[in-house]
Formats: C-alpha cells, structure tokens, sequence
C-alpha cells in the first residue's frame, strides 16, 4: 500500500523536525530543534530551495520524477523490485532522466535524507539504494537510538568517514533545506501519496511496471514524431 502524505505546511515541519531530539546517538552528541524554531526556520525564505539530483542524461526525452520516502514500505518495495528495470531499460539507456524527490513522514525518514545526501550528487543515488533495499534492516525495532546506530552504519559502509557522517546528522542547516525543498515541491506538485510519479509533467499515482511502461512508451513516441 503507498503511504499518503498529510503533513505539509509548518506544523509538518515541526512534527518532523521535534519530539525528541535530533541525532541522538553515541556517535555524537545530539542536537535539539525545537517545533518553534523549525517553523521559523522553513517560513524564512533565505532557507535555500535545493536543487534536484539526476540519473541519466540530462537531454532524455522522457522525465519521471519520482515522490518517494525512505520510510516508507512500498517505496522501498518499488525500488528494489522495479526500479532497476527502469534504469536498465530506460535511464541508461538515454530514454529517460530520473529524479528523485524526497518526502519526510517523520524525523527518521529525514535523518535517512540527511544521510542519502551526505557524499553529495555522486553518491546520492548508491546510498538511496542502499537505504531502500536495507530498510527493514535499520529500521529495526523502530527506536531512536536503533535508527541513528544503523543508519550511522549505513554510511560508513557507503564509504563515508564517522566524521563524516556525524556531521551530516547534525547539520541543522541542511536539515531545514530538505524539509523546505519537500514541502515546496511536494505542495508545487500536489502530491498527497507516495510513491508518486510526475512523467513528463503529468502526475500519477502508484501502478505496477507494466503499466508505467505503457506510459513511458508512449510518452517516447510523442517525443519522436
């Protein structure tokens, strides 16, 4: 089942950002972010609009972008089980250019954010996969310090330094760009579920390959006449 996304706007903010500290871990000492202070944060527009990170080549004729989080099971089903189709078939193939946008449901799918984002572009998409196809694994018994221990693994085994990743699950700044990217795009796009499509601008919900095949084909053929 996809997982439908009701927290946009500020109090979604702090209900992603709060409740119970930031990286509480014995890796390093852990920050605190208020709700308050992260309202403020994402309602003050220096915060930065992050751009999107791409897969394939940047003239493809076909766009899919994809609304996925890393909390989320289904998303994490469609990425180990379709995904690589797409980008065998489709992506390396020149025929479609692949971004990934993230949604946060909670502070954990945003401390998985922090850490997807931690060895910038050219590691984004090898520790996404990573953090879909090892989701129950650091997900765990769903407690904080269960979460932050694996995922602080995660990236190590992503060939990140501890200091590295440390700094990465402690970087305010960076938190608060990815939450006001989120809600920016996700409300841009009016996207309420997950995982949502956007294929050459149209939006779609979850389907099954074959279908977003028939779409993609298609969409390829318009683009070739």
């Amino acid at each position: 089942m996809s997982k439908s996304l009701t927290i946009l706007g500020g109090v979604a903010v702090a209900g992603v950002l709060a409740a119970g500290g930031w990286f509480a871990s014995q890796h390093s000492q852990a920050s605190l972010i208020t709700a308050a202070q992260a309202q403020e944060a994402t309602a003050d527009k220096s915060v930065q609009i992050l751009p999107d990170v791409s897969l394939g080549q940047e003239d493809a004729p076909v766009t899919v972008i994809e609304y996925s989080s890393f909390t989320c099971p289904h998303c994490a089903d469609w990425h180990t089980e379709e995904f690589p189709t797409l980008k065998k078939d489709y992506i390396d193939t020149g025929k479609v250019k692949f971004i990934q946008r993230e949604v946060y449901f909670d502070k954990f799918g945003l401390w998985a954010g922090l850490i997807a984002q931690c060895g910038g572009d050219p590691k984004y998409y090898a520790i996404s996969d990573m953090l879909f196809s090892k989701q129950r694994d650091w997900i765990g018994d769903g407690k904080q310090q269960t979460i932050s221990d694996n995922l602080h693994k995660i990236g190590l085994q992503a060939g990140l330094t501890n200091e590295q990743v440390t700094n990465c699950m402690n970087d305010e700044k960076r938190a608060e760009e990815l939450v006001a990217t989120f809600q920016k795009n996700a409300s841009d796009d009016k996207v309420d579920a997950t995982p949502t499509f956007i294929i050459n601008g149209t939006k779609y919900s979850n389907m099954a390959w074959p279908d977003l095949k028939k779409i993609l084909d298609a969409d390829l053929d318009k683009a070739a006449q």
